[in-house]
């Protein structure tokens, strides 16, 4: 024991030393509990290193499988050629050549009619009712093709009332058109109505066709229609002659 003063007494050595130990414990033990703590909520708040990467390779085959799959669905889609959302006209160079040879000479009596007329000078109405009469015969040859085209089993187009009446529709178009004898200009925009409209039905109402035949159908209803507009211009500005006029 140390004194120093009468009556004033010191610990012992002993005692300050436990003392000092237990005053430079407590911040450790503080100090241990909070980083016990803070390891325990970081933990369950973020999962393990492992965890996330077991996660993430987990989820990467389910993410490549739904790559493949809409990739193979594009792929089969451009194939079949027939998306109901549009087409492109470069698909006509995938026509097959018998379609593509025989849609462009068939227009040939659509052009020649229009030339004809301008070459003449006049407006020749036996020859601008044949264009239209053709043209009749177009109408009505689109309508009976939807209509072959629906009846066969399998096929993307079914055989419902939409795609059945409406491949009547311009039969009926076609059939009206030729009761307009008299005045061709009326027969004529019949024609025109009737070819809009099968081309509307094909493009967007009535989907199945392959692209390259929408491009194809496009196409030729352009020209088609051109040709009609072209007509009804030379009866508007030339004068009118028969053949037999023309002839002599």
């Amino acid at each position: 024991m140390m004194t120093f003063a009468p009556g004033r007494r010191l610990i012992s050595g002993a005692s300050v030393w436990r003392c000092l130990q237990q005053t430079t414990r407590a911040p450790t033990y503080t100090t241990q509990a909070q980083l016990l703590f803070h390891s325990q909520t970081s933990s369950a708040l973020m999962p393990p290193r492992s965890a996330s990467t077991n996660l993430l390779l987990s989820t990467r085959p389910v993410s490549l499988h739904v790559l493949r799959l809409f990739h193979g669905d594009s792929q089969s889609t451009s194939n079949r050629g027939n998306t109901r959302k549009g087409f492109s006209l470069r698909a006509l160079t995938q026509s097959p050549k018998p379609a593509l040879y025989l849609g462009l000479s068939g227009l040939i009596p659509f052009v020649s009619a229009p030339l004809l007329m301008n070459v003449t000078q006049s407006f020749i109405p036996e020859v601008a009712y044949a264009q239209v009469v053709y043209g009749a015969c177009i109408v009505s040859f689109f309508g009976g093709a939807r209509w072959g085209f629906a009846i066969p089993p399998g096929s993307p187009a079914q055989p419902d009332w939409m795609n059945l009446a409406n491949s009547v529709v311009p039969s009926l178009l076609a059939w009206l058109a030729l009761l307009c004898r008299d005045n061709i200009a009326e027969g004529a925009l019949v024609i025109i109505m009737g070819l809009g409209l099968s081309l509307h039905y094909d493009l967007t109402l009535l989907p199945g066709y392959p692209a390259w035949f929408k491009a194809l159908r496009t196409v030729l209803t352009l020209v088609t229609t051109f040709s009609l507009v072209a007509t009804l211009i030379i009866k508007k500005f030339y004068t009118e002659k028969m053949i037999k006029e023309i002839l002599n």
